[in-house]
């Protein structure tokens, strides 16, 4: 049934690809990572950063969505949920430099203060650079944890953690990820 959903799924995801207007961060051999990406205006609270990067509302970011069908195509196949876990921290970590090197080259990479994800997946995001933020609109976290309901079942996550948003300076991108 899962790997139904997931074929599924596969169909309609070009659609959402471009109403979306996302872009693939391609790594250097032209593949696309699994990071899906596009510009956006922060519309939330004020954030400040371990760093000391104050995030303010309307600043620029970079939005951070995963390629769920194929990151889920990979996982799958794992039944160990502690093996699958190393994996996705592994997939993460290892494009995260390729990211960095996407963020320096943008042409307003001036402009952008760093990246931005939600997800309810946060446990170790700290070890890659990510700042965890709960989400304090009451309904934008309902309408996210609904929305995360087909990934995490079919990912057959027992961890049902509230989505919360995960922050990265630039410059802690860079530093961490070896990127000047």
């Amino acid at each position: 049934m899962k790997s139904y959903i997931l074929g599924v799924w596969n169909a309609i995801d070009p659609i959402y690809y471009n109403v979306s207007r996302l872009h693939y961060v391609p790594d250097n051999d032209k593949r696309n990572t699994l990071f899906r990406v596009r510009l956006t205006r922060y519309k939330g609270a004020t954030v400040i950063l371990k760093d000391g990067t104050i995030i303010y509302k309307n600043d620029l970011l970079l939005k951070i969505h995963l390629h769920n069908v194929r990151m889920l195509s990979d996982l799958l196949p794992i039944r160990s949920d502690i093996k699958r876990a190393v994996l996705f921290y592994h997939m993460i970590k290892d494009t995260l430099p390729i990211l960095s090197r996407y963020v320096l080259s943008h042409e307003k990479n001036n402009e952008i203060k760093g990246i931005i994800g939600i997800t309810t997946l946060y446990r170790g995001a700290n070890r890659l650079g990510f700042e965890t933020v709960p989400i304090r609109n009451p309904y934008y976290r309902l309408y996210k944890k609904v929305t995360f309901l087909p990934i995490n079942h079919i990912a057959n996550t027992s961890y049902h953690a509230l989505p919360a948003y995960l922050f990265m300076s630039k410059e802690t991108l860079h530093e961490k990820y070896n990127v000047k």
